[in-house]
């Protein structure tokens, strides 16, 4: 399905130093307030208290949230944890306090202002189980790069893996560098979406680096430069079509989904703006300056000394 058609090639790997240039500075921003502010770590990575609350009828959680705000506590997290009525209020360490006396400071402030609010649990998470969870979304975040690069060397070539793991982490590194410089909160709803932006972003490349070795099994006389950008070029409708309608999606979410979902479609959002970016200017140019060329894709025609001459199909190439 294609939105619209481009007839003349567009040159891409003309810029391709220019824009990649633009792409190592905005990386080296996002390692540097990595680095220098580091991320603002939601309660599942450094511990805290879980409240959960049920009211008789729907609350207004933007004045729950306001109630225990008023209690001293700059940053938390209020939201509906199954249904409407139910609240789950995320609170963060807070010292000289005990997650009991929390939870009944908490709770005394909302039946303040709905006596029909029950206690329904009170969890606490410590560091160490934050620490571990930290662990696993590094692990995760691991496995899955790991997995990408193992899959585009077998379905491509060394050179397209290699191309399109430095554009997945451009990616990645970018989204975490945003929400350090903005003191985002980062949470595991956000690890969930970088994983995702991850496997998204390198569905575009794939499609780019599939239709990179179509062009060089037909175009026999186009030079590599060419190939590439009448690649990118007749894949733009698609890309516009997949990545748009998705953007649709998401920032449904980033408008309507509440405090919940902001961040998460904020990273998305994120993610799928630097996601063609990358695809397009980082990925396919880093597979040119690697050398790639029609000889790594296409297999070469047998010797005749080696056909078997009782084969109809002999000599036949894909």
């Amino acid at each position: 399905m294609e939105f619209f058609r481009i007839r003349k090639d567009i040159p891409f790997m003309r810029h391709a130093l220019l824009l990649n240039a633009v792409s190592l500075i905005t990386f080296i921003l996002a390692v540097f307030f990595l680095f220098t502010r580091g991320l603002h770590l939601s309660v599942e990575f450094t511990g805290g208290t879980l409240v959960g609350g049920s009211y008789s009828e729907a609350p207004d959680l933007t004045k729950g949230r306001s109630t225990v705000a008023s209690l001293g506590y700059a940053e938390v997290q209020v939201q509906n944890f199954g249904t409407a009525r139910d609240v789950l209020i995320r609170l963060p360490v807070q010292k000289g306090a005990t997650s009991a006396q929390q939870s009944e400071r908490v709770l005394s402030a909302l039946k303040s202002a709905d006596p029909s609010v029950t206690l329904r649990r009170t969890e606490f998470v410590g560091p160490q189980v934050g620490g571990e969870l930290a662990a696993d979304g590094l692990k995760a975040l691991a496995f899955v790069v790991i997995g990408i690069m193992v899959y585009l060397a077998f379905r491509f070539e060394w050179k397209f893996a290699v191309a399109g793991i430095i554009a997945n982490l451009h990616d990645v590194v970018i989204i975490l560098g945003f929400f350090a410089f903005f003191q985002w909160e980062f949470s595991l709803a956000v690890l969930a979406a970088v994983l995702a932006v991850l496997g998204y972003s390198v569905n575009e490349s794939v499609v780019i680096f599939d239709r990179i070795r179509e062009n060089f099994r037909r175009y026999r006389k186009m030079s590599t430069v060419e190939i590439i950008d009448n690649a990118i070029t007749s894949t733009i409708s698609r890309t516009i079509i997949t990545h748009g309608s998705t953007q649709i999606m998401v920032l449904s979410m980033l408008l309507f989904g509440g405090e919940t979902l902001y961040y998460f479609a904020m990273a998305l959002t994120i993610g799928i703006c630097f996601g063609i970016y990358s695809s397009v200017f980082v990925a396919a140019a880093i597979a040119m300056w690697l050398g790639v060329k029609r000889e790594d894709l296409v297999k070469a025609a047998p010797k005749k000394d080696d056909l078997d001459p009782g084969d109809p199909n002999a000599g036949a190439t894909v």
